[in-house]
């Protein structure tokens, strides 16, 4: 058995050995060092103003925009009062605000509050199934009244209706002019009542349809609407007299007719065209040259027209009227291509009379009901089958 040494300065004396003596004096306290008081293990950060939040919301929603105005104005004297965040969210919601502000003085400057009320309450009744709103509000399709006069210049008031109900106008199209600067009333009109009227052949292919006393009728924008935005011309047709009134849609288009209908009177149309593009001059020793031209332009929109007819696939009970309706466009035909090669008015007004006389539009009357379209010509039909310039055409700023 081993006898340990005795204990001498080699060796400590005890279980542990002595504390390690250097430049730290004092005995080893633990892993850790203790935070003294008055420090905190995290820098706090200095809390977001409240009114700078709502200046912001307030801002961004344009609700109130003084209130957000002045929030913001009363968040930043506090902000730098108490060393609180949130300068960034202050001025932003206090520019917004000013946005606000101006825009609304703007708005009541012009009258645009007054449009946007109308037109806000005019959606209102719309969804209440009421149909009270503005002009601006038509589309096409849409028939409508107008509730008392309106004066010009203003916002008109309308009241939508279903159109199988009496009603005193329907909208045709309502389309949009290009342009920065206002083009100038006289330049709209001119615009409104060329547009107007093809917008009235394409949603009226059947002339036929529409009423004597019907007329073309447009809104055209203010200088006032126009610097607002508002740069849609309306066009619709109306009752002429006033008081009557319409009832039952005047649309036949291909949303309405179906194939059999739209072909034909898509192949009528294209001789009605024609025919609307006679000489000025009232009497053909006038403007020989003029008419023989136009002759040439009807003997090829006929031939057109047959072609057109002869193309489409009909059902059987419509095949042998239209056959025979073909063949009258045919010899009319024949006698336009005479016509355009007379010499003189005497030989051209035999063959124009002849040439009409097969195209006169009581010999498609037994095609026409076959199809199911209107049977009795307008009186203001002027022989040739077809549509005429339409009624006067007039107009109303908005």
């Amino acid at each position: 058995m081993a006898i340990p040494p005795p204990p001498g300065p080699e060796r400590p004396e005890g279980p542990y050995p002595p504390l390690v003596q250097g430049p730290y004096q004092g005995p080893y306290q633990g892993p850790y060092q203790v935070w003294g008081q008055g420090y905190s293990p995290y820098n706090r950060p200095a809390p977001v103003n409240g009114l700078a939040i709502v200046a912001l919301v307030f801002g961004i929603l344009c609700f109130l925009p003084a209130v957000g105005l002045v929030l913001g104005i009363v968040a930043l004297a506090q902000i730098k009062k108490r060393g609180e965040r949130g300068k960034g969210l202050a001025v932003g919601g206090m520019v917004m605000s000013s946005l606000g502000v101006a825009l609304l003085v703007l708005a009541v400057a012009t009258g645009g509050a007054s449009d946007f009320w109308d037109g806000f309450k005019g959606g209102m009744n719309d969804s209440a199934g009421k149909g009270t709103g503005t002009v601006f509000s038509l589309g096409k399709g849409d028939c409508f009244d107008e509730p008392g006069d309106s004066p010009k210049g203003t916002t008109v008031r309308i009241d939508k209706v279903p159109c199988a109900a009496r009603h005193h106008a329907e909208v045709i199209a309502n389309f949009a002019t290009s342009g920065a600067r206002y083009p100038g009333r006289g330049s709209l009109l001119d615009v409104a009542d060329a547009k107007c009227r093809a917008f009235e052949r394409a949603y009226t292919m059947d002339a036929w349809a529409v009423p004597d006393d019907v007329r073309l009728y447009h809104f055209i924008p203010t200088r006032d609407s126009w610097n607002l935005g508002r740069h849609s011309i309306i066009c619709m047709l109306e009752s002429g007299d006033g008081k009557s009134g319409l009832k039952g849609s005047l649309r036949k288009d291909g949303f309405t007719l179906n194939a059999d209908q739209f072909a034909y009177l898509q192949a009528a149309d294209t001789l009605d065209e024609a025919l609307r593009a006679a000489p000025a001059a009232k009497y053909v020793d006038d403007d020989l040259r003029g008419y023989k031209e136009w002759a040439t332009k009807v003997s090829v929109a006929l031939d057109d027209e047959a072609h057109l007819l002869r193309g489409h696939g009909w059902f059987p009970a419509a095949e042998k009227p239209v056959a025979t309706l073909v063949d009258d466009v045919e010899a009319s035909r024949k006698e336009w291509v005479k016509a355009a090669a007379a010499t003189d008015a005497g030989t051209f007004s035999a063959h124009y009379k002849k040439g009409l006389k097969l195209i006169d539009p009581r010999r498609t009357v037994t095609a026409r009901k076959v199809l199911g379209l209107t049977t009795t010509p307008p009186s203001s039909d002027g022989g040739g089958g077809g549509r005429g310039d339409g009624g006067s055409s007039g107009g109303l700023e908005v």
